[in-house]
């Protein structure tokens, strides 16, 4: 009798007892991505070439910078090089803005013609040979890849059975805006992800770039309130003064940007920062990291 009632006062001892608090999980080895970039040496880093950069003027000032993918999606990329030198987007406007999805921007459905060089009807440049990339694998599994990684400072997709690689749409990626197939769009209508990653859209539209400067002038945007996020009321639309590619640009003007090696030591050591955050906030690391929460750093060349 006197072990039960021992027992019954354990229990309602250790009911009214505090939660044991939880403590952080060091793991070795590990330094917040923030310093991982801030230590990276020069050599982690790549220097965007001015013929991969188009830059986006807004009527209203500001401007949006994208990274292009000319490795993975040359006829589109060649497409929007030529657009912009024809000063295609000249007045045009980001006239779609969905919330948790996309902006989009061009011309919509005016006549405009297409300037010396396009190609009205790319291929389907969804994806490309995975010989010739040097990937590293995430080492974390995903939902829409069989196996995902980054090659060159790009997060990729790909299939090592199909022998096959693609662009992801993480956050602020750039896709190109299209018809029903066998349309794939001719570059001239470009939308960014401005919202949770639509993963299901890889292998279904090409992806050309990325924004890497300018994505609160798209993301910051009131919401369309037509179907799909497109703007009812012409005045709503966002106009674009110019676009052009950075070669172009007098070099007073030029902006220049670096990505951070995706093969260095550093981006190495980045991922693992971002897979298993610690420090003062974070008390239980997650221990794995999806590919788009892990965003290949760029920085202005110092």
């Amino acid at each position: 009798m006197r072990q039960i009632v021992a027992f019954l006062a354990a229990v309602l001892l250790s009911a009214a007892a505090p939660p044991p608090a939880w403590r952080p999980v060091p793991v070795p080895g590990v330094a917040e991505p923030s310093e991982t970039i801030k230590a990276a040496p020069a050599a982690a880093w790549r220097e965007i070439a001015p013929e991969n950069l188009l830059v986006v003027e807004l009527k209203e000032g500001g401007r949006i910078v994208i990274e292009l993918a000319p490795d993975f999606v040359p006829v589109h990329v060649a497409n929007v090089r030529a657009f912009a030198r024809g000063g295609w987007w000249n007045g045009s406007s980001v006239y779609r803005v969905q919330d948790n999805y996309v902006a989009q921007w061009g011309n919509n459905e005016a006549k405009v013609p297409y300037p010396a060089g396009v190609v009205a009807k790319p291929p389907a440049e969804y994806s490309r040979p995975l010989a010739g990339l040097d990937v590293r694998p995430l080492g974390y599994p995903d939902s829409y890849a069989p196996v995902v990684g980054h090659v060159g400072g790009w997060p990729i997709g790909y299939d090592p059975k199909a022998g096959q690689a693609w662009l992801t749409h993480c956050y602020g990626f750039v896709g190109v805006g299209r018809d029903l197939a066998p349309d794939t769009g001719s570059g001239g209508e470009l939308y960014a992800v401005i919202g949770q990653a639509p993963r299901h859209l890889d292998l279904n539209i090409a992806v050309i770039g990325r924004v890497i400067e300018g994505m609160p002038l798209l993301s910051a945007r009131p919401r369309g309130t037509g179907n799909l996020g497109f703007y009812e009321d012409p005045k709503q639309n966002i106009g674009i003064a110019r676009a052009r590619v950075a070669a172009d640009m007098p070099g007073g003007e030029r902006p220049h940007y670096q990505v951070m090696r995706t093969d260095s030591p550093a981006f190495a050591l980045y991922v693992k920062g971002r897979a298993n955050r610690g420090g003062s906030f974070f008390n239980r690391p997650a221990g794995g990291v999806d590919l788009c929460n892990a965003p290949v750093p760029v920085r202005k060349t110092p």
